[in-house]
């Protein structure tokens, strides 16, 4: 069964969600989801005064049509992948469904249609 949809999920450092929503909407995307974290692993952890401070990171969710999902997620990984400061990650998972995001159905069909 093919997968309409895809979730990209790119994960930066707290400040850089702004080039990955940027390098997405000129790739294709129409909008994106940003939540705040911390990161959690061993190497990024810093010792100040005995404390253990995590880096802040921001995690950017966006919902595409399958066809989009390679050029959004190579035009991200261009302007905050790793070798740049965002340092950004990102992976995409398969969507079984989507309700209510009219504007993504509207572009799967059109889609299809030229299929």
């Amino acid at each position: 069964m093919e997968h309409a949809f895809d979730l990209i999920l790119t994960i930066v450092n707290r400040g850089f969600s702004d080039l990955v929503m940027d390098a997405a909407r000129k790739a294709g995307a129409s909008g994106g989801t940003i939540l705040h974290g911390r990161g959690t692993g061993a190497r990024e952890a810093e010792r100040f005064f005995g404390i253990s401070i995590q880096p802040e990171k921001e995690l950017v969710m966006i919902l595409c049509v399958r066809q989009e999902r390679r050029e959004i997620m190579y035009a991200i990984a261009h302007n905050a992948g790793l070798n740049t400061q965002g340092q950004g990650v990102s992976f995409s998972l398969p969507v079984d469904e989507v309700v209510g995001a009219v504007h993504l159905m509207k572009k799967f069909e059109h889609a299809e249609e030229e299929k």
